[in-house]
């Protein structure tokens, strides 16, 4: 995280009440509603993605002095779930709170609201990248994203990180298999 915004984060959560949980206690799950924003004090949140077939893919892991699932700000429910590390104290704000404060600003919320956009993306993406079979990475592709449009095949295939040629020839698999 950039120097800057690091210092912001800490400011903005001075004096905010704090929480502790214990190892493996969920902050939130998946499609909850969000109402608050997390800072890391002591200790670290795990962001995991749960895959239909079981397959866990951790989409960040935010440590001590960093905000938890902040592109959440810009979200009306969880794309995750957030799991405590042992002896984790936060400090949480109303989502609503920190809002307000970074509306103050108009350019800096409307920067800082694209940014946490692509942060979400390119977190979901590199775990993907970590995947090492081919039909992993598709399979979690679909599960996140869901089906693309006709013609744009060659784009989850840059996406996913694998060849145009690659995708099809698992794609021609798959379909062998239906029938």
């Amino acid at each position: 995280m950039i120097q800057i915004m690091s210092d912001a984060w800490v400011n903005l959560f001075d004096g905010a009440a704090e929480e502790t949980f214990n190892s493996a206690t969920p902050l939130f799950r998946r499609d909850d509603f969000v109402r608050a924003i997390y800072f890391v004090r002591v200790g670290q949140i795990k962001l995991v993605r749960v895959l239909p077939d079981g397959t866990e893919l951790t989409l960040h892991v935010a440590q001590q002095g960093s905000p938890v699932a902040e592109a959440s700000l810009f979200a009306e429910n969880y794309h995750c779930d957030a799991e405590c590390g042992a002896h984790t104290i936060l400090a949480v704000l109303p989502k609503d709170t920190v809002r307000r404060a970074l509306e103050t600003n108009d350019l800096a919320f409307q920067a800082m609201q694209r940014a946490a956009i692509e942060l979400q993306e390119l977190r979901t993406r590199i775990e993907i990248m970590r995947l090492r079979r081919l039909n992993d990475r598709l399979d979690a592709y679909l599960a996140l994203k869901g089906t693309p449009e006709p013609g744009r095949w060659v784009s989850v295939a840059d996406w996913i990180g694998v060849t145009p040629p690659a995708l099809y020839r698992e794609l021609a698999r798959r379909r062998s298999k239906q029938q």
